[in-house]
C-alpha cells in the first residue's frame, strides 16, 4: 500500500523529518533535484534540456536539476521567472551552486521570450509551482505554462504539474501537461484525481529522504497494489457449498428497466456467490427468468406502473431474513409506493446491505439518518449528482473535492463508493483510490454490475469498505480489460461481467 499526500500533509513529512533530524531542507532539494535529472538522462538522454523555475522551494529543486545536468555535459538552460537574487533560503542558494557551475540563464521579459528559448528543447521541466499553489497562475507564470504546453519536447514536472491543485486536482486556470511527473516521497493527491492526473502523464516516485515512518499516515489517501487487494478477495475451498459461497438477494427492477435487474444479479452471480435470488416486480420475472437460469426470482407485486407495490414489503422482508446480503435500488425508479419499499427494508433489514441508484434517490439529507443508524455493514454507491443532493450541495462541489466529499457519508458502518473517473471509497476512517477503469464505463448500467459484485463480497464476510474497494477494482479491471479487446466506443455494461474472469484470473496470479 501505498499514500497520497495533500500539500498539507507533504509538508508536515518533510517539516517533521527535518525537526526530529533526519534530513535537512537542503538536502531534501538536492536529492529532489537528482530524482528529476535522473529521470530526465532516463527518457531523454540527448538533447537540449530547458527548465522554468518559479520563487518557491520547487523552483529550487529545478536549479539542482539544472546543475546536475550540466555537470553530466546536457545543454542546459534556466528560465527564471524569478532571479537567483530575488529567492530565498535553500533555493537561492541551490541557484547560486548552479549559476556557479555554468548553467545558462535569463529571466525572460515576455511570453514570446519564454516561447523562442523553449524551441528546439528535447525536455522541458516544469518547476514553477509545486504543491504550493493555491488559485490560477498569474502572469507571467500563466503565459510560461501555455509556452510549455505549445512545445514539442518532453515535458518532466516537479512534484505536480504546475495549475494543477494539488488536494483535489482541479485545473481552474492554464496548467501543465506533463508526460511525466516526478513524485516526491508520494504521489500528491491531484495527481490521481481528474482533471489533474490527465495532466500528470506517468507517475514516477522517487524517495529524497524522508523517513515512511513520516509519509506513511493513516487518514491520508491510500493507493493499493494488487498484492492489497488479493489478500481481501475471498477464494473457494474443498469444503465450500453453495450455502457457505454467501446467499445475495437483489432487489432491482421496473418495467421501464428491466435491465437493471438482470445486470446487478449477473454482478452478483459471477463474482461468486452460491445463491442470487432475484426479487423484482411481476412484469419483469419472466424477464429475468428466461436471462438468468441459475438464478431463483421471486414475482413481487407491482404498481400499475410496474415497479414494486407497497404490498410487497412484507415479503421482501422475510426473503432478507434468509439471505447474507441484500442489494437494493438498480432501476427500482422513485414511485412513491417504491420509495415506502426501500424505506422499509433499509431502516429495518439488520443484514450486509448495498443501498444503490435509486434506493439512494428515495433519501434526501434529512434521511439519512436511517442509512447511518444501520447496525449492519452498509455500502452506498451514489454518483456525483446524487451525493450532492444527499448532502444538500451542488454537484460541482462534491467534483471540486472528491475526497472531502466521498467521507462526508462514511460514518459508523457505512461506507461510500464515489463513482466517476477514479472512483473513490472511504469508509472506517479510511479513503482509497481506484485507478482501474477507463472512459469506455460510462455508459449505463455498468454501476448495476458493481453493485451486484460487492453484495456478493459483503455476503462473503468482507466489511464494507473492503467490498467496496475489492468490487471496484475488480469492476475496473474487468471494464480495462474488456476496453482493450472491445475498445472503449464498443464497451457495454453487459460485457463486464464476461471479463471479470481474467480479472480475478490476474488478480490470484492464475
Amino acid at each position: 500500500m501505498q499514500y497520497a499526500l495533500t500539500a498539507a500533509e507533504a509538508l508536515r513529512a518533510e517539516r517533521e523529518a527535518i525537526a526530529h533530524g533526519a534530513v535537512t531542507l537542503e538536502s531534501l532539494m538536492d536529492r529532489a533535484g537528482d530524482a528529476v535529472a535522473e529521470t530526465v538522462a532516463n527518457v531523454a538522454p540527448q538533447g537540449p534540456v530547458a527548465i522554468l523555475t518559479g520563487k518557491g522551494n520547487n523552483g529550487g529543486d529545478g536549479w539542482v536539476a539544472a546543475r546536475l545536468l550540466h555537470e553530466r555535459g546536457r545543454e542546459v538552460r534556466v528560465f527564471g521567472l524569478v532571479g537567483p537574487e530575488g529567492l530565498s533560503g535553500a533555493a537561492k542558494a541551490a541557484a547560486r551552486a548552479a549559476v556557479g557551475a555554468g548553467v545558462a540563464w535569463n529571466s525572460p521579459e515576455s511570453a514570446l521570450d519564454i516561447t523562442h528559448g523553449l524551441f528546439g528543447a528535447a525536455v522541458v521541466i516544469d518547476a514553477l509551482f509545486g504543491f504550493g499553489l493555491h488559485g490560477t497562475p498569474v502572469e507571467p507564470y500563466a503565459s510560461a505554462i501555455t509556452a510549455i504546453n505549445d512545445s514539442d519536447a518532453l515535458v518532466v514536472a516537479v512534484d505536480i504539474p504546475s495549475g494543477v491543485h494539488a488536494d483535489t486536482g482541479v485545473v481552474a486556470g492554464p496548467a501543465v501537461m506533463a508526460d511525466i511527473t516526478v513524485a516526491f516521497s508520494a504521489p500528491k493527491v491531484g495527481v490521481l484525481l481528474e482533471p489533474g492526473a490527465s495532466h500528470a502523464g506517468e507517475i514516477v516516485v522517487s524517495e529524497i529522504g524522508v523517513p515512511r515512518v513520516y509519509v506513511d499516515r493513516e487518514g491520508c489517501l491510500e493507493i493499493w497494489d494488487r498484492g492489497d487487494y488479493r489478500g481481501l478477495m475471498p477464494v473457494p475451498t474443498p469444503e465450500d457449498h453453495k450455502g457457505s459461497r454467501g446467499r445475495v438477494l437483489v432487489i432491482a427492477g421496473s418495467r421501464a428497466f428491466a435491465g437493471a435487474a438482470v445486470l446487478t444479479a449477473r454482478g452478483a452471480s459471477r463474482m461468486g456467490a452460491g445463491y442470487v435470488f432475484a426479487a423484482v416486480p411481476a412484469g419483469v420475472a419472466p424477464i429475468v427468468q428466461s436471462t438468468l437460469p441459475h438464478v431463483i426470482t421471486h414475482t413481487m407485486a407491482q404498481t400499475p406502473e410496474g415497479t414494486l407495490a407497497s404490498d410487497s414489503a412484507d415479503a421482501l422482508l422475510d426473503l432478507a431474513r434468509g439471505v447474507d446480503a441484500v442489494v437494493i435500488g438498480p432501476g427500482l425508479t422513485t414511485q412513491p409506493e417504491t420509495a415506502h419499499v426501500v424505506r422499509r427494508l433499509v431502516a429495518e433489514t439488520i443484514i450486509p446491505m448495498v443501498i444503490d441508484a435509486d434506493a439512494l434517490n428515495v433519501f434526501d439529507t434529512g434521511g439519512l439518518g436511517t442509512i447511518a443508524a444501520r447496525e449492519a455493514a452498509t455500502v452506498i454507491t451514489p454518483h456525483p449528482g446524487e451525493l450532492a443532493r444527499l448532502v444538500g450541495r451542488p454537484s460541482e462541489d462534491i467534483q471540486a473535492d472528491r475526497v472531502a466529499s466521498v467521507s462526508e457519508l462514511a460514518r459508523g458502518g457505512v461506507a461510500c463508493l464515489l463513482k466517476g473517473a477514479r472512483t473513490l471509497v472511504s469508509g472506517s476512517g479510511r479513503c482509497v483510490v481506484t485507478l482501474a477503469g477507463n472512459p469506455g464505463m460510462a455508459t449505463a448500467g455498468m454501476g448495476d454490475v458493481l453493485s451486484g459484485m460487492i453484495g456478493t463480497l459483503l455476503a462473503q464476510g468482507l466489511s464494507a469498505y473492503e467490498a467496496a474497494a475489492l468490487g471496484a477494482y475488480l469492476h475496473g479491471r474487468a471494464g480495462d480489460l474488456g476496453a482493450e479487446e472491445l475498445t472503449p466506443t464498443c464497451l457495454t455494461a453487459g460485457d463486464i461481467d464476461s471479463f471479470l474472469p481474467a480479472a480475478v484470473r490476474e488478480l490470484l496470479g492464475e
